[in-house]
C-alpha cells in the first residue's frame, strides 16, 4: 500500500484519516500470470492501483484477432474505463502478462472517497487527464508515427515491458504484425 500512499501523496496532500480510509475499502491482491481481472461482456465493478507486475488490457475483434489497447506497469490504474463510468459491460479483457500485485478497490466505495476527502477530486481528475493524454499521444502515433517511432515511444512509456510481455502482445499495441516487430528489433 506504501506504493499507494507515494502516488497519492505526490499529488496532494494524504491525511492520516483518509489514509486509514483507503486501508478500510481496498485489498491488497497478489494476480498470478495470465490471471484474467476483468473480463470481456462482464459486469465491471472493480478499479486496480498496479503496485507490481504488468497488465494489458485487450480487445477481440470480429474476426477473433485480439488488439491490446494498454499496458499497465508500476504506479498506473487500470480497468475497463467505460464499462466502470457509463455502467455497461466490459468490453475489454484485462488480464496480468506477469505475476503481479495490485490495490482493488470497488468503484462505488472509491466513489465515497470523494464525499468524505474532497480533496481526491483533485487527485482523480490529475490521473484522467494523464489517462486522457496517453490515450490521445496513443491514437496520434498510430495515425502520424512510423512503427520504428512507435516502437521506440512504447520502450520509452512501458520499460521493461518488451522484456516480459509476448511480441504478439506487443505488435497488436503498435498497429503492426508480429513479423514486422520482429524486424524493428532486429533493424532490418
Amino acid at each position: 500500500m506504501e506504493v499507494l500512499f507515494k502516488n497519492i501523496r505526490a499529488k496532494i496532500k494524504l491525511t492520516d484519516e483518509a489514509k486509514g480510509f483507503l486501508n478500510e475499502i481496498s485489498t491488497e491482491r497478489i494476480v498470478n500470470k495470465n490471471e484474467i481481472l476483468i473480463k470481456e461482456g462482464k459486469a465491471v465493478n472493480h478499479v486496480y492501483f498496479v503496485l507490481s507486475g504488468c497488465f494489458r488490457a485487450y480487445m477481440i475483434d470480429k474476426t477473433g484477432k485480439q488488439h491490446t489497447l494498454q499496458f499497465a506497469i508500476r504506479d498506473w490504474w487500470i480497468s475497463d474505463w467505460n464499462a466502470v463510468f457509463m455502467g455497461e459491460n466490459a468490453k475489454l479483457t484485462v488480464e496480468a502478462i506477469v505475476d503481479s500485485n495490485v490495490v482493488e478497490f470497488k468503484h462505488d466505495q472509491l466513489m465515497e472517497i470523494y464525499r468524505r476527502f474532497p480533496e481526491f477530486e483533485s487527485y482523480q481528475r490529475k490521473n484522467l487527464e494523464r489517462h486522457v493524454v496517453s490515450l490521445n499521444e496513443r491514437i496520434l502515433g498510430l495515425l502520424q508515427l512510423p512503427a520504428i517511432e512507435r516502437y521506440n515511444l512504447f520502450l520509452q512509456t512501458y520499460p521493461g515491458v518488451y522484456q516480459i510481455a509476448k511480441d504478439s502482445h506487443i505488435a497488436s499495441f503498435l498497429g503492426i504484425t508480429p513479423q514486422s516487430l520482429s524486424r524493428l528489433k532486429t533493424g532490418e
